[in-house]
């Protein structure tokens, strides 16, 4: 049985692109396994940077802000960071109002965080 994540990891040298496959991240099971997969990949792979691309994404739940700073503590570990792309204008509120958008680097889309 395969276990649903609702995620795509991919690597592009040191940094891991995560795609998420789902337009609504709310499923409460498979944010938790996506959870378990992002802790298991940082501690497999150590990338120096992970980019969470939200291109395409409309709503998610408070609980993918917790996921995003899980991966950030996991990263910071070592020395790793956490890059926040794709966000559509609403979603974008949501890191504003949170605070959010004053620890995560944000770029309009993977490809452009990929290229600094």
């Amino acid at each position: 049985m395969e276990t649903k994540t609702g995620l795509e990891i991919r690597d592009k040298g040191d940094v891991a692109v995560v795609a998420f496959t789902h337009s609504c991240i709310s499923d409460v099971e498979e944010i938790s396994n996506a959870s378990a997969q992002l802790k298991n990949y940082v501690q497999q792979k150590r990338p120096g940077k992970m980019i969470f691309d939200f291109a395409g994404v409309k709503f998610f739940s408070s609980q993918v802000l917790g996921l995003l700073l899980e991966a950030r503590a996991h990263l910071q570990a070592d020395a790793g960071k956490v890059i926040v792309s794709g966000l559509s204008t609403q979603l974008e509120r949501v890191f504003k109002i949170t605070n959010l958008n004053k620890i995560f680097t944000f770029y309009p889309s993977a490809d452009a965080a990929l290229s600094q």
